[in-house]
């Protein structure tokens, strides 16, 4: 007969399950080094951008262009300084892409991506959504685009007068002119940087969308535009939309 030291094999399992956690821990802790690293080099390069706009003009978009046969357009001009999936604070990831233009409230135009149709909810001051029935990257699936920060920092709706508040499903096709960006935020002592969110959201499956708030709603624009959101430039002759990530 031959006996088990179940004490042994107890400190066995401890100690593996302490490598495990230990190994989970420094993972995770890279992971987010990486994405609040990447998110505070990004916001210092939006303030720089916002002091001074000729420092990066060679990573401006320009509104209503298109990359290759990306099926997106543009759509307003500036600095995409915030990206999707980015995080300001624990537990936050941006639901979409921000783009700083370089003018004052209300001087940048903001243009629809793509072919839809345009609802604006009674209530809304600074935000238009766009419901578009097949989704150019997977046929049949709806989706909406949904753009913000399009009035000032009291609350003067910027959108065109073409889009009251309770508009509801009227077609807009791409380039239409929707508004100008703002610096809206909900609270006028706490305005936002002059600049447009752009952010793809996914149908609830009965004909809405869902929450945009959450990033699980959303999808990443990357795609869309055909190009990388970050650390890219023209400079020696490549064209923005075939540069990579820095």
């Amino acid at each position: 007969m031959f006996s088990i030291n179940r004490g042994a094999i107890n400190q066995k399992w401890v100690f593996t399950l302490a490598l495990i956690v230990l190994a989970g821990v420094i993972v995770g802790g890279f992971l987010l080094y990486r994405v609040y690293f990447s998110s505070a080099t990004r916001n210092r390069k939006v303030f720089e951008f916002l002091r001074n706009p000729d420092l990066y003009g060679d990573v401006i978009t320009l509104a209503l262009t298109r990359c290759d046969e990306a099926p997106f357009l543009m759509p307003t001009s500036g600095l995409i300084g915030f990206l999707w999936g980015d995080s300001f604070r624990p537990g936050h990831r941006h639901q979409g892409i921000d783009i700083f233009g370089s003018n004052k409230v209300g001087e940048t135009p903001v243009y629809a991506v793509y072919d839809g149709f345009l609802s604006r909810l009674p209530d809304w001051k600074s935000t238009v959504i766009i419901r578009i029935p097949s989704d150019p990257l997977q046929p049949g699936r709806q989706i909406w685009t949904y753009y913000t920060h399009m009035a000032d920092q009291n609350g003067r709706s910027l959108i065109v007068d073409s889009f009251p508040a309770g508009s509801s499903e009227v077609f807009v096709s791409a380039g239409t002119l929707l508004g100008h960006q703002g610096n809206y935020s909900g609270n006028p002592d706490n305005p936002t940087g002059v600049h447009l969110h752009f952010s793809i959201v996914v149908d609830d499956g009965q004909g809405c969308y869902k929450n945009e708030l959450k990033i699980d709603n959303t999808l990443d624009p990357s795609p869309y535009f055909g190009l990388p959101l970050n650390g890219y430039s023209n400079k020696n002759g490549i064209p923005l939309c075939e540069q990579t990530y820095e």
